[in-house]
This record gives C-alpha cells, structure tokens and sequence, in this order.
C-alpha cells in the first residue's frame, strides 16, 4: 500500500539549487495566499516538534490570515503517535508532523485523512518530493515539509572526521569509550549497515523492514555487536534538546545526530559530516487528522508553508532544506554554507533513505532499542 522509500527519487542540494533558479522567486507570494484563503480567522491546532522556535514564523501566517496557531510540542516521532491517538478522542489536534518513514503507523491506526490535492498548492512543491511513498490508495496523505539527515557530529578539537574516512563505524571504536550520544535504534541500524558493509550479515539489512523474522534474524546480530560497544555510550538521545545537552553538558565529542544538532552546536567547536557509508534520510511532512475540527485552516496553512517564503523561514528555524520550489534561494547562508560542509562531493548521492516502518516493525525496533539500553 506505501512505497517503498527507495523509490526517493536520488535528488541533491545543487540540482535543487538549480531548479530553483530556473523556477525564479516569488512564483506563488502572499497575496495568492490571500486569494485562495478558505478562511480568514480561527485557529489551527498543530502538533510538531519540540525544541525549535517558531513563533515568528508563527506571527506571520496569523498576520496574514486571521488564524492563530496552538503548537502542541512532542519530542520524538513515538510520543507524537500516542499523543494523536489521544487527540482523537477529543479534536485537539489537527496537523501532525511525522516523517514519511512512519505514515504507514498513522494510516494503520486509522489517525489520519487524505488531504484535499485542489487546496494545497501542489505546484509550490519541486516535484522530488511529491513522491508515492506519500500517497494511499491514490490519495495524498502527507505533504512534504522538510528534509535532512541523521550522520556524524563531532567535536572539531577531540574527534576530527574528514569526508571519505569518517564511518559509522567509528562510533564503536574503543578510542571513543564514553564519549559518544546515540538514538537507539537509529545507531542499531547503523550497526547493521556497518556489518552489511564489513559482509557479516546473511542478506541486505534492508530485509529487515520486510518481515518479522528476517528483522529478527538481522537485529538480533546488530544487538549483540551493539551491546559488545556499549561503553562508548555516554547518553541515548531522544530530542532535540536532548542530543544538544549530551555534547554541551555530558562530554560527548562524537555522536549520531539529526543535522539540525551539528548546525545549532557549530558555535560550540562541532562539525557535522556525512559517513562514508551514507548518512541515513529523512523526510517530513504534514498529515490531517481524520478527528480534525480545523480542516480548513489546516489547508491554509499547508499552502502557506508551500509559498518559497513559508518553507524557507520553516527550514531555517528547523535547521533542514526546504521541499518548495525557490524556497533554497531564500535560505539563511549560514544553512545553506553548513549543508554544503557537511555533503561534499558525492554525499548527497549516497543519502540512504529510511524505509517505510510500519507499526509492526517500530514495535519491534523499540523491543531491540530498549534491550540495548538496558544491557
């Protein structure tokens, strides 16, 4: 029913850079905003992530159409799922905003409806976003956002990594005992395509997000090599806020981190860099609540955040790239010379896209996640 994520089409930052220029700026400004608008007051409940600033952002679609935003923050991907379940009960979400990998988890637990094509603007997107793995049954369920990485933050002084050398790997080498902060499972998965690479897995390690038992079969190898490292681990992150705290306030001088961690920590002496092996994908976008009272202001918003305008400013305060056409041109240039750094020459190409991780296999993932952390 979902696409696989491989069918990602195997975009970069400079042929967006050059889409963008093709396209020009201001294609689709504020009065089409005003133009379109379905309504122009209300509000707008919406579910997102904690430990970024949105308020100016925030002002600006309220100063422009009337509608107030209620941001409900969550701080990890788990915690936004229970909390919608919760909501629908009640209506007190509207918007939801998860990554591709895991809307097949909200399609399955009946959380979410299509959203209307006419009303959101489509033609703001670059179209390699707009992929099927967002689409059910012909219907649009997720609106594309934002996009990034997870890969290597590191401390400039204490654990200097250079494209082409720097891996995975190294957040299990012995030198770095007690100095690096992980997720869980995102650092299991980096395991399993460092033994994948090293040829110590029976088959591909995306078999595992096929069925029950060959993630079995291959998760249980990527834990027990996992535990033999375990001294590395100074602190599991789950946020934001948390992955910062372990480098500023723990000690960490390597971690596996979102993008947006090594661009916030670059005043500290951090930098942030793609493995050799590829950094992991994501991409995240907009889902309605099928319980939503505010359909129509959701709609409004999702065109406003397609505007270049929208997703620039979005993308800069969540420290990502933006998905909409001319939005790169408008990106602050310390995002844009910070992705820059961290891709160089053939990393974008090698990005390795999380697949869709149904509701079985996040179950699953978090079973192995916890049994790292508590051996």
């Amino acid at each position: 029913m979902i696409g696989r994520s491989s069918s990602l089409p195997r975009f970069n930052r400079r042929a967006l850079l050059r889409a963008s220029a093709a396209l020009g700026l201001g294609v689709v400004a504020s009065p089409a905003i005003v133009s379109q608008a379905l309504s122009s007051s209300g509000e707008l409940n919406y579910m997102g992530w904690s430990g970024y600033d949105f308020s100016a952002l925030f002002a600006q679609f309220t100063d422009k159409t009337g509608i107030r935003i209620n941001f409900i923050d969550q701080p990890d991907q788990d915690s936004m799922l229970a909390q919608a379940r919760l909501a629908a009960q009640t209506s007190a979400a509207d918007i939801a905003e998860p990554s591709i990998d895991r809307l097949p988890g909200w399609v399955d637990a009946d959380l979410v409806q299509a959203w209307n094509d006419a009303n959101v603007s489509l033609d703001s997107y670059d179209k390699a976003f707009l992929t099927a793995s967002g689409m059910v049954k012909g219907r649009r369920f997720f609106l594309p956002i934002v996009w990034g990485t997870e890969a290597l933050t590191y401390s400039i002084k204490e654990a200097p990594l250079v494209y082409g050398t720097a891996s995975l790997a190294d957040l299990f080498d012995p030198k770095y005992v007690g100095k690096v902060t992980l997720r869980a499972h995102s650092a299991l998965a980096a395991m399993g395509r460092v033994l994948e690479a090293q040829g110590k897995l029976p088959k591909p390690w995306l078999d595992s997000y096929k069925d029950e038992a060959s993630m079995r079969q291959l998760w249980d190898l990527a834990l027990v090599e996992a535990i033999k490292h375990k001294a590395n681990v100074v602190q599991f992150w789950s946020s934001e806020n948390d992955a910062q705290s372990a480098f500023r306030t723990n000690g960490c001088t390597l971690g596996l981190t979102w993008d947006s961690t090594g661009l916030n920590l670059g005043p500290d002496g951090f930098g942030f860099i793609a493995p050799k092996e590829g950094a992991f994908g994501w991409l995240q976008g907009y889902v309605l609540l099928k319980a939503a009272k505010n359909a129509e202001q959701a709609h409004e918003w999702a065109r406003f955040i397609a505007t270049p305008e929208g997703s620039a400013a979005y993308a800069t305060a969540f420290s990502a790239n933006p998905t909409a056409s001319g939005a790169i041109d408008l990106v602050d240039q310390k995002v844009r010379d910070f992705y820059h750094k961290a891709y160089p020459k053939d990393a974008e190409s090698k990005i390795w896209w999380w697949p869709p991780q149904p509701a079985w296999f996040v179950a699953l993932r978090s079973e192995y996640a916890d049994k790292w952390r508590a051996a």
